[in-house]
C-alpha cells in the first residue's frame, strides 16, 4: 500500500526563529534611527528658536499679532507636512521653529518686566526641561503605548485654542489662566503620545516627529511661563 506523507514545512524552527529575530532587530534599528534623528533635530531647532527669541527680545521687536501668528503657524505647519519627504523638509522645519521663536520674544519681554521676571523665565524653562526628560524617559524605559490618547488630545487642543482666542478678545484673565493650565497638561500628554508612537513604530518620519515634539515643548514652556508669571504678578 502506498502511504501518502503530509507535506513538511521546509526548514526548521531555528530557521524561523532566526528570521523573526532578524525582523525584530531591523525594527529596533529603525526605531533607534528615528529616535536619534528626532532628538538631534529637536535639539537644533530648540537652539535656533531660542536664538531667534533672544534676538527678538534684544531688538525689542513688536509682537506679530494674533492673525499673523495663526496664519504663519498653520501655514508653515502645512508646508512641513507637504514637504516632509523632500529635501525642503528641513528648511521648512527651521522656518516654522524660527517663526515660533520670533513670537516668543515679545512674551519673554512681558514676562521679564514683571516682578521676579528673570526667576519666572528660569523656573518655567527648568520645569519644561525636567518634564520633557521625565516623560520621555518613562516611555523609552517602559515602551508603553499611549496611542489611545490621540483623539482626546486633539479635541482638547481644539477646545484650548478656541478658549484661548476667546480669553484674548474678552480680556478674561481667569479664563486665560485656565487655558494655560489646560495646554500645559495637554502638552505633557502629547509628549507621551508622540514619544510612544516613535518607540512603537507608529511614527517613522523624524521630521514630523520633531515638529510634534517641538510644538509640545514650546506650548508647555509658554503655558508654564504664563502660569508662573500670573502667580508672580500683582494683578
Amino acid at each position: 500500500m502506498n502511504h501518502s506523507h503530509a507535506p513538511q514545512p521546509s526548514g526548521n524552527p531555528a530557521h524561523y526563529s532566526a528570521q523573526h529575530n532578524t525582523g525584530g532587530a531591523t525594527h529596533n534599528d529603525s526605531v533607534k534611527r528615528v529616535l536619534r534623528n528626532t532628538y538631534a533635530l529637536l535639539a537644533m531647532t530648540l537652539l535656533f528658536s531660542a536664538g531667534v527669541a533672544v534676538t527678538t527680545l534684544t531688538l525689542q521687536l513688536p509682537a506679530p499679532g494674533l492673525i499673523i501668528t495663526l496664519v504663519g503657524y498653520f501655514g508653515l505647519l502645512y508646508a512641513v507636512h507637504k514637504l516632509q519627504n523632500s529635501g525642503w523638509a528641513l528648511p521648512a522645519v527651521f522656518a516654522l521653529t524660527g517663526f515660533m521663536g520670533y513670537t516668543l520674544g515679545p512674551l519673554l519681554t512681558h514676562s521679564l518686566a514683571l516682578p521676579g521676571g528673570a526667576q519666572t523665565v528660569t523656573l518655567a524653562l527648568a520645569a519644561t526641561g525636567a518634564t520633557f526628560m521625565a516623560l520621555s524617559s518613562y516611555v523609552l524605559l517602559t515602551r508603553r503605548d499611549f496611542s489611545f490618547m490621540g483623539g482626546f488630545l486633539f479635541v482638547g487642543m481644539v477646545i484650548a485654542l478656541i478658549a484661548g482666542v476667546a480669553a484674548m478678545f474678552l480680556k478674561i484673565p481667569a479664563l486665560g489662566l485656565a487655558v494655560s493650565a489646560m495646554v500645559a497638561l495637554l502638552s505633557a500628554g502629547l509628549i507621551l503620545f508622540e514619544t510612544s508612537r516613535i518607540v512603537n513604530g507608529g511614527e517613522t518620519n523624524y521630521v514630523m516627529a520633531t515638529v510634534s515634539l517641538y510644538v509640545s515643548v514650546f506650548n508647555l514652556f509658554t503655558s508654564l511661563l504664563s502660569l508662573f508669571g500670573f502667580g508672580g504678578s500683582n494683578e
